[in-house]
């Protein structure tokens, strides 16, 4: 399996995965529009992740929901990594047509054609997402067992109760736990489920065509190379550049909602592993580190690193389709692939910080992404 395909392989996960496969002695092709929210408005001239590939791989500048583009990537591959997608949660909820073209109708292009095109494709690894959980799984100390949460309460929200409440006992608050790759499918956002979407309908076709599948739920990938100016997904990003114009931050709920941060490093070598091994086959794993980080306490880490201190506004604001909390069980990427995430949050940080100190910090369109949803009524 020398020639890889990865799709979106201009982004952050697929620059650094398009990289180190090239390291290993594969052969690179890389299909990406080069979409503007992520590399800008002349991407060929000034975005920096399109630089450190464009001479390394064979690009081809097309889009997923082309199926003239699908066919001519394609051409003499051995392995898929489906990384093209739309990934914005909030965003997802108003441009609705947008994340389902491209995420579902995209990859139902590409099943197509395995179905019913001579190929030699090999192997598909497909990057899905923790957001097919919702707010994942959790335990009631007092009924001693767990539970899948659906929706929080409005009222609760508007009155600052961000916990999920025991819907078997009211009284009771439940406690976030890891949550493993057979807990409950109930995602909380268009983005979530558009990303379920494409994992299992790749597990069922590919099946069938007797094509090995790997699906990665990742957690929230960050790390040097991710986009500082999209304002709609990356809150490391998002924080970074108002901490570096010395805006204030806008802490939604109480800034305890937690999530599971893992350096991009650690999830290039989990979907390098996926491409290799064939322990990984017709498998789901989740990749985090299987820690919870708060919000509040990515923000202050931040700042201490950056060295600059600005004002953290805990608005108690709240999104529609944001959920509380959510962290990774990674036993089976640890029994199965002998995989275990090594780069610490700390760690981490600080050497995303020392990149983002290197970059230049443009425009900050964060508010605008806001204004966006309150218009839509979906930031409260």
């Amino acid at each position: 399996m020398k020639n890889i395909l990865i799709t979106g392989g201009a982004g952050f996960i697929g620059a650094s995965l398009s990289l180190q496969l090239i390291k290993k002695g594969y052969t690179v092709t890389v299909l990406d529009c080069l979409h503007p929210q992520i590399h800008g408005k002349t991407p060929e001239q000034t975005s920096p992740l399109y630089q450190s590939i464009k001479d390394k791989v064979q690009f081809i500048k097309g889009d997923v929901t082309n199926t003239s583009d699908w066919k001519k990537a394609l051409h003499q591959q051995h392995v898929v990594v489906h990384l093209a997608a739309e990934t914005g949660t909030g965003q997802s909820m108003y441009e609705i047509e947008r994340y389902t073209t491209v995420n579902v109708t995209g990859t139902a292009i590409l099943l197509d054609y395995l179905t019913n095109e001579k190929h030699s494709i090999e192997k598909v690894v497909v990057a899905s997402s923790r957001a097919v959980y919702g707010e994942g799984k959790y335990f009631s100390q007092k009924m001693n067992r767990c539970f899948y949460p659906t929706d929080r309460n409005e009222a609760d929200l508007q009155q600052g109760i961000f916990e999920l409440r025991n819907p078997e006992n009211k009284e009771e608050f439940l406690v976030p736990i890891a949550t493993d790759e057979e807990s409950k499918i109930q995602p909380k956002s268009i983005y979530g489920l558009t990303k379920y979407h494409q994992e299992q309908s790749l597990m069922i076709c590919c099946s069938s065509l007797h094509i090995p599948c790997v699906a990665f739920r990742y957690q929230n990938v960050y790390g040097p190379g991710q986009s500082l100016s999209n304002p709609y997904t990356g809150i490391l990003s998002i924080f970074s550049t108002r901490i570096k114009q010395q805006k204030s931050i806008n802490i939604f709920e109480d800034g305890k909602e937690s999530r599971d941060f893992v350096f991009i490093d650690d999830v290039v070598n989990a979907t390098i592993a996926g491409i290799e091994k064939d322990a990984a086959d017709f498998n789901v794993f989740n990749v985090g580190t299987g820690v919870a980080t708060s919000v509040l306490a990515v923000a202050n880490t931040l700042m201490k690193n950056y060295g600059i201190e600005v004002p953290l506004e805990i608005s108690g604001q709240y999104r529609k389709g944001d959920i509380r909390h959510n962290f990774a069980d990674i036993i089976r990427l640890q029994k199965s692939l002998n995989l275990t995430p090594s780069i610490s949050f700390e760690t981490g940080i600080r050497n995303f910080c020392e990149w983002v100190n290197e970059q230049e910090i443009g425009a900050d369109k964060y508010e605008q992404s806001l204004a966006e949803m309150r218009t839509k009524g979906l930031l409260k």
